[in-house]
């Protein structure tokens, strides 16, 4: 019994999937599990998966392949087919596109299956692989909401892997050269039979190269490049929020291809009295209650310093105020945002005998009825 698994369960769709939909989703797994978009210590991985959902696509989107898969399963498939025929009359053009967008490849077959390292189309696999870019890298940059609305230059430790510097990137000790790969005498590739095919596959050895690293770089250990902490500069603009992204090209890790870049992300640290809003900031003040009603002036927080409003009479407790221009600078428009003010009015907990008086008489010429509570109703309050 086959121990292969189900190809519409390795693509993801149901039996009766039309072919648009296995494409869209060979398309999305393919951009996903291609090798050049793993860690280096992935690629095995996905190179093995990969290979499954490229099957899979071969057979589920060709009519007459996918009936005798319908029917009598793998063994239909194994039966008629070669392992080679499988791929023959897969329309991968559509897909491959979209690989290329990626920067995952350039031709059909060759870009894409030969990372793989077998030659089934009767390509030639390239002998020493693609040179690939190195990888980006991410770092989060906390600051403070000051430093967030004026901008700041931040210099942040950042550890990354960069050509080993002994090597020069060639993995050999200086003075030292590469050796022929025994297994596959230098061709970088291995070719064996089956049936009445011929497969030809990456050397496993010395991985498409046709040369082996016999006398390693002491630093390095063969790798090429070693792990390092830099000290890097970083430019914040003002304006910039929680989940910002500052991409700063050239500074990830190198790769035969050139550099990666550097993403920062950008983590604004929770303010002790401004809450922001956008570009907007808000505040709250407390005012006297006779402020509230005869209307005044009082000092006011901003990212700046503190300032003085007016208060015009009258005033109710929540009631919200904007200083214009006081918030934070927009990134995309030249402009501020604004300051808001919300004004608490504060009732004092305690008065003294004059300052009730004086209130009684306010609240009787404004027609409101005092309740007067007797001595004896508040010594029962006062031991409840």
């Amino acid at each position: 019994m086959s121990t292969k698994r189900d190809y519409y369960e390795i693509l993801g769709v149901h039996k009766n999937a039309t072919l648009d939909e296995i494409k869209k989703a060979y398309r999305e797994m393919a951009l996903r599990h291609h090798p050049d978009r793993v860690p280096h210590e992935q690629k095995k991985e996905a190179e093995e998966k990969f290979k499954e959902i490229s099957e899979a696509y071969a057979v589920l989107s060709d009519s007459q392949k996918r009936a005798l898969y319908d029917q009598y399963g793998h063994a239909g498939i194994d039966q008629k087919y070669a392992y080679e025929d499988i791929f023959k009359g897969a329309d991968f053009s559509s897909i491959f596109a979209d690989l290329a967008d990626f920067g995952l490849g350039g031709g059909l077959f060759e870009e894409v299956f030969s990372d793989l390292g077998f030659d089934i189309f009767g390509s030639r696999t390239r002998r020493g692989g693609r040179a690939r870019r190195g990888r980006d890298l991410e770092i989060t940059a906390t600051i403070s909401l000051e430093e967030a609305a004026r901008g700041i230059e931040k210099t942040i430790t950042l550890p990354r892997y960069e050509v080993c510097s002994t090597c020069s990137g060639t993995g050999v000790k200086p003075g030292t050269k590469k050796g022929t790969c025994p297994q596959c005498k230098g061709s970088g590739r291995t070719v064996f039979s089956k049936g009445f095919f011929q497969l030809a596959q990456t050397c496993s050895r010395c991985r498409g190269e046709g040369t082996i690293i016999q006398t390693p770089c002491p630093d390095c250990h063969g790798e090429g490049r070693t792990r390092v902490t830099r000290k890097i500069k970083v430019k914040i603009p003002g304006g910039v929020d929680t989940g910002s992204h500052l991409r700063i090209r050239g500074e990830g890790e190198s790769g035969t291809a050139g550099r990666g870049d550097l993403y920062v992300i950008i983590e604004v640290e929770p303010h002790r009295i401004f809450e922001r809003q956008d570009n907007d900031i808000l505040t709250d003040v407390t005012i006297s209650v006779t402020k509230a009603i005869l209307g005044g002036e009082t000092e006011v927080p901003t990212l700046e310093g503190k300032v003085r409003m007016k208060i015009p009479a009258g005033t109710q407790s929540g009631k919200i105020f904007r200083l214009q221009g006081k918030g934070m600078p927009d990134l995309r428009a030249n402009r501020m945002g604004d300051e808001l003010v919300r004004v608490n009015v504060e009732i004092p907990a305690h008065l003294t005998s004059e300052q009730r008086r004086l209130i009684e008489e306010f609240a009787e010429s404004c027609g409101e009825e005092i309740t007067k509570e007797s001595f004896t109703e508040k010594i029962r309050k006062a031991f409840k």
